[in-house]
């Protein structure tokens, strides 16, 4: 990326803040006091990292030269039961321990099965409060926010309860606007859609063209929905369901 310059040579200047333009095109502002507050914060993290991982190398130490681990873990428990005086078979021992474990692990798998689908559900509820809520999705895309989410709803996902969103690879999005920062829902939907092969038939103005295309979204005198047949055919099958009940139309 370079510093955009006006006529005169001069750095542009938005917000009181340098304007850069990206390879793409794309003009944002640069907020260095933002860029070197996450960098210190990364650091920090960093730090932590590197400390852990001095720590348990330093604890490692002591169990050099042991190779089985499964044995070494047997024969401590072996020892531990003579210890207290329990002349029982280590292996009854175990048994007993591994019957008290699935016990309780039965006893608490409902909980855990329910806790585990309120959370899937709490996530499918954020995640499509977001794309209906969309104001990208309202001032830029052709299609619906139900068609949006059928074909990028995958990339985003809930994480630590935030909204995080990742590209076809499995690579966390991050900000442009902010450095270091995960990017918000609008920017990255913004960025899955550029790097999307049929973008032109989903975006306002580029869609459907000639003399029987209606405005925005394709709508005809009758409030159907119409699609280009490239676009419809890259949809899911689920959305290209949801597109026909909704009395939407294909066009060539």
């Amino acid at each position: 990326m370079k510093l955009k310059l006006d006529n005169a040579g001069h750095v542009v200047v938005a917000d009181g803040k340098p304007v850069y333009v990206h390879d793409d095109g794309k003009e944002i502002p640069f907020d260095a006091p933002q860029t070197m507050a996450t960098i210190s914060r990364l650091n920090g993290e960093t730090k932590g990292h590197r400390d852990r991982a001095e720590a348990a190398e330093k604890a490692l130490k002591g169990f050099e030269g042991i190779t089985d681990a499964d044995a070494a873990r047997a024969a401590l428990a072996t020892i531990k039961t003579l210890e207290a005086g329990k002349l029982v078979d280590a292996a009854e021992v175990e048994k007993a321990k591994a019957q008290a474990i699935k016990a309780v692990e039965d006893k608490y798998a409902p909980m855990v099965k329910k806790a585990e689908t309120l959370e899937a559900q709490l996530a499918h509820e954020k995640i499509g409060g977001a794309f209906a809520r969309s104001a990208y999705i309202a001032d830029k895309l052709a299609i619906p926010p139900d068609l949006v989410q059928a074909r990028f709803g995958d990339a985003f996902r809930i994480e630590n309860g935030a909204l995080v969103a990742v590209d076809g690879a499995g690579n966390r999005l991050y900000s442009r606007a902010q450095p270091g920062e995960p990017a918000g829902f609008d920017e990255a939907l913004e960025m899955l859609v550029a790097a999307y092969p049929h973008r032109d038939s989903i975006l306002k103005g580029r869609g459907a063209a000639g003399g029987g295309a209606k405005g925005a979204g394709g709508a005809d005198g009758a409030g159907s929905r119409r699609l280009a047949r490239t676009a419809f055919e890259a949809l899911g099958s689920e959305a290209r369901m949801a597109h026909i009940r909704g009395g939407g139309t294909v066009t060539d």
